[in-house]
């Protein structure tokens, strides 16, 4: 069995364990925060309607609708007690390899990695931009919700395990690797705020940021609900 299929079957499993510790409040050992798999696939921008490149589970933008209308709206909460450590990662998932060397992988073409798992050579394209890299150190790993979002709409009240799982999510779309410009220029901000300068990406995008909320029962505000119902309105169904 080749490294790399070993490396996707190991984040499957690493992905359960968070899911399994989420609900059971098991304790995983945190790690470092430093940027953010599945075997190598090319990434594409996403137009009107499709288009989604290697991010997982976006919804039709039907569904992401349905999900909309049934968010909580809700102002922000409080930022009081928030930390980025309150939210761990990115994990260890054997070999050397963490959550962010993970998502490199599976965001990139023709990834090459060393001996400790770090992306050496492959090609990027940052759907946020259109841009495309060779070198990974330009690449951040974007929480499509941001840590601070998540914790004024509703991860506040979460254990730390529940945390973790969200901050490593590789099963939902919550996680894709972009030009560190656009993700620094996005920062905490929701979509009223700051939207993808790639107006085709804006479709996938709303359907991939309702989908998080839902998932893990986050509330909106009515400005945010407004905003994401206008970029839902950019897919071509």
């Amino acid at each position: 069995m080749g490294r790399q299929q070993k490396r996707w079957q190991r984040s499957l499993a690493a992905v359960a364990v968070l899911a399994v510790a989420g609900c059971a409040g098991i304790d995983l050992p945190e790690v470092s925060q430093s940027g953010d798999s599945k075997p190598s696939s090319s990434s594409s921008a996403g137009a009107s309607g499709g288009g989604d490149g290697t991010l997982p589970g976006v919804p039709t933008a039907e569904q992401a609708r349905t999900e909309l209308a049934g968010l909580k709206v809700a102002p922000h909460g409080s930022m009081s007690g928030y930390s980025r450590s309150k939210f761990p990662h990115w994990s260890e998932l054997g070999e050397n390899c963490n959550t962010r060397e993970t998502v490199l992988e599976r965001d990139g073409t023709d990834v090459s990695q060393d001996e400790e798992c770090r992306a050496v050579s492959g090609r990027w394209v940052s759907v946020y931009d259109d841009k495309t890299f060779t070198d990974a150190s330009d690449l951040d790993i974007d929480h499509m919700v941001p840590l601070a979002n998540a914790w004024r709409s509703g991860a506040n009240t979460w254990t730390q395990e529940k945390r973790k799982e969200f901050a490593n999510d590789l099963e939902g779309p919550q996680l894709l690797a972009v030009s560190a410009a656009t993700n620094r220029s996005k920062g905490d901000q929701g979509p009223d705020e700051w939207q993808p300068p790639s107006e085709g990406y804006w479709c996938t995008y709303a359907r991939a940021w309702v989908s998080v909320k839902s998932g893990y029962e986050l509330s909106v505000t009515e400005a945010e609900k407004d905003t994401l119902t206008d970029m839902l309105g950019t897919c071509s169904s």
